[in-house]
């Protein structure tokens, strides 16, 4: 089989757009990935793709921001400012777990630390399945503790959640509860589509856990890097590190520095269903397997000025978002990308901070700095660019 790799940034942006290019990164990670949004192609991927847009719109991500996200970061990090202590990747999968469950569709009846506590668990067993490509454990283990995971997710959370909306519904149906009386998440969407989009009950399963994974995984493994780089700047330049702690789109560009340097896939990978000729000349035959470096694309010196430096107040192309190709490309572009990101206000009257930011400056203002006792630690079960664990101390 024909291997091709693309690592500048213009190649990759290019293909990303090439529609006879299918997702090829999953495989590996079916037992939670087969029929997501994310692994469909075509004619299946552009109706899924419709429905679940309705929910992703920027006036949802302006409501979440102001009335629920801010509310949620305070409440989640407050136990641990008090603590004295805390450990980034926990804090960063606690903080967003509720936000990813509600856009998932995933219901948390109590609102207690136990459904935290279970919803973290889950979610990262969910990650782990979804990177299987990248695992360093024995791939038939992983998937055994994430079909396990999956039933106990299921029975616990899913089909509760699955019900009561068929109930909303219904009653919506007979005329008792107008549209705003809906959930606005991602299940509720699938069960007003269920016969367009020919899903079964799997499906749905699968798609709900791979919401609640890839949120969750990506933004928090988003905020342990901003930090961590945030950390290194204030030693290098603490002036100007200074500075954004009082300026929110200067933190906003802290945060896409970080994903431009540390994208949460530093790969992706396509199979060519018909053979096509870049613009720069490379051919890719049918039947191709091509090898997307994103992180090799978003150090483009052709493109970034000094590359490997974390620098949030570099100038960038025009046409070049701040972040690179983190978020994808085309038809698969991450569509989380504004909630996750946000929008700088150069490119919109009100500007969205985005989820990671909002936990940076709430973690920054709590006066978070490195524990110099327990230095931060590297994933030893994955090749990706993950922290295992990051421990801080607080003022």
């Amino acid at each position: 089989m024909t291997t091709i790799t693309l690592d500048g940034y213009a190649d990759v942006r290019e293909a990303f757009r090439l529609r006879d290019l299918k997702q090829a990164l999953y495989d590996e990670g079916g037992v939670v990935m087969a029929d997501c949004l994310l692994v469909l192609h075509g004619e299946d991927h552009r109706v899924r793709r419709r429905v679940e847009n309705r929910l992703f719109r920027r006036g949802t991500f302006r409501h979440w921001e102001r009335e629920f996200l801010h509310d949620v970061v305070r409440d989640t990090l407050a136990p641990f400012a008090a603590d004295g202590r805390a450990d980034l990747v926990e804090l960063g999968y606690r903080t967003i777990m509720s936000l990813t469950a509600l856009v998932a569709g995933i219901d948390r009846p109590t609102g207690s630390a136990a459904e935290a506590d279970a919803l973290y668990r889950y979610a990262k067993k969910f990650s782990e399945g979804a990177t299987l490509v990248h695992t360093t454990r024995d791939p038939d283990v992983v998937r055994a503790e994430v079909r396990a995971a999956l039933d106990e997710f299921d029975a616990t959370f899913m089909r509760p959640s699955l019900e009561r909306r068929r109930a909303l519904l219904a009653r919506h149906a007979a005329g008792e509860l107008g549209e705003q009386d809906l959930p606005r998440d991602v299940l509720t969407g699938l069960l007003r589509h269920w016969d367009e989009l020919g899903i079964d009950q799997e499906i749905l399963l699968r798609e709900c856990a791979f919401y609640l994974q890839a949120g969750s995984h990506s933004t928090a493994d988003a905020f342990t890097h901003s930090a961590d780089e945030f950390f290194a700047w204030v030693r290098r330049d603490p002036a100007a590190a200074e500075k954004a702690l009082d300026d929110p789109a200067l933190l906003q560009r802290c945060v896409h520095e970080t994903l431009r340097l540390h994208p949460a896939s530093p790969v992706a990978q396509r199979r060519a269903l018909a053979p096509a000729v870049l613009r720069g000349g490379t051919e890719i035959p049918e039947g191709a397997f091509v090898v997307l470096d994103i992180a090799a694309a978003n150090r483009d010196p052709r493109v970034f000025e000094r590359p490997d430096e974390f620098d949030p107040l570099r100038e960038v192309p025009a046409g070049v978002p701040r972040w690179g190709h983190a978020f994808g490309g085309g038809t698969h572009a991450c569509i989380g990308t504004e909630l996750a990101g946000g929008v700088p206000a150069a490119d919109d009257a009100e500007q969205v901070l985005g989820t990671v930011t909002l936990m940076l400056s709430a973690l920054l203002t709590a006066g978070a700095r490195p524990d110099p006792h327990h230095p931060p630690r590297r994933d030893p079960n994955s090749s990706r660019d993950h922290f295992a664990s990051y421990p801080v101390l607080f003022r």
